[in-house]
């Protein structure tokens, strides 16, 4: 998500929380900290998260995984063409399902990590014994 996106969201913040207090207190903050609906100022803010509500529209068509934010670096022995993680993808609803059979399951991880750790134990042993 870019900086532009990331003020005008806050904008829209601002503006959801002005308009929140407007319907259940009757109180306008923004009014309140300058000068009244009608001052210059708050006319600019008006005008700022009115335009930061038109710039967030995008927001709701843009896909999650064209973030520019994510970090690749970690994430290198991932298959970068899949959504799983990020956008789901309901197209198993009248097609072919997954083939998860390749997937190792809990048990078996666990069985790994207890042999791995019990050779990493014997190594350390022979190793004191040197």
């Amino acid at each position: 998500m870019s900086v532009v996106y990331r003020i005008a969201l806050v904008l829209v913040i601002i503006g959801a929380i002005n308009w929140g207090l407007i319907g259940f207190f009757r109180f306008d903050l923004v009014a309140y900290l300058f000068g009244g609906q009608t001052a210059v100022l708050s006319r600019w803010i008006y005008a700022f998260v009115g335009l930061a509500g038109l710039v967030s529209l995008p927001v709701l068509i843009m896909r999650f995984d064209e973030d520019e934010d994510h970090d690749h670096d970690h994430d290198h022995d991932r298959d970068h063409h899949s959504r799983i993680d990020r956008n789901p993808s309901y197209g198993m609803e009248f097609g072919d399902e997954a083939d998860f059979t390749a997937l190792k399951t809990t048990n078996v991880l666990k069985e790994e990590k207890k042999d791995s750790h019990s050779k990493n134990k014997n190594k350390n042993k022979n190793k004191n014994k040197k």
